[in-house]
């Protein structure tokens, strides 16, 4: 999602209601289509990939990182609307940190023997 202008607000002055971050998802899909946006999802991905592999020879791409995070949590929030699984989601993701905590646990307490 290159080419985009910054806001003129510092993120403590300038914030999104989930509402209007649902509404703005929703308008996305509506205006370039549910084929465009899936195949969005796949390039915005990989642009993090990219800067991640950056990342792992050395270069400062912290900002970069911060971006490409950003772009694929927007693709990411109109998935979750294109197949109706906002809640779904949440539920799985409790679930998998659920267990991570559990596998975390496990780990510490062989680690202690």
């Amino acid at each position: 999602m290159q080419g985009l202008t910054e806001p003129e607000h510092s993120s403590s002055q300038y914030s999104l209601e989930t509402n209007d971050s649902r509404e703005i998802c929703r308008e996305a899909l509506t205006q370039w289509g549910e084929q465009a946006q899936i195949t969005m999802v796949f390039e915005e991905m990989a642009e993090l990939q990219k800067e991640l592999c950056k990342y792992l020879r050395g270069k400062d791409v912290t900002e970069a990182i911060a971006e490409e995070i950003a772009d694929v949590e927007l693709m990411l929030e109109q998935m979750k609307l294109l197949f109706n699984i906002e809640e779904q989601v949440e539920d799985v993701k409790r679930c998998k940190l659920m267990r991570l905590s559990q596998r975390l646990a496990t780990t510490e307490a062989e680690t202690m023997r």
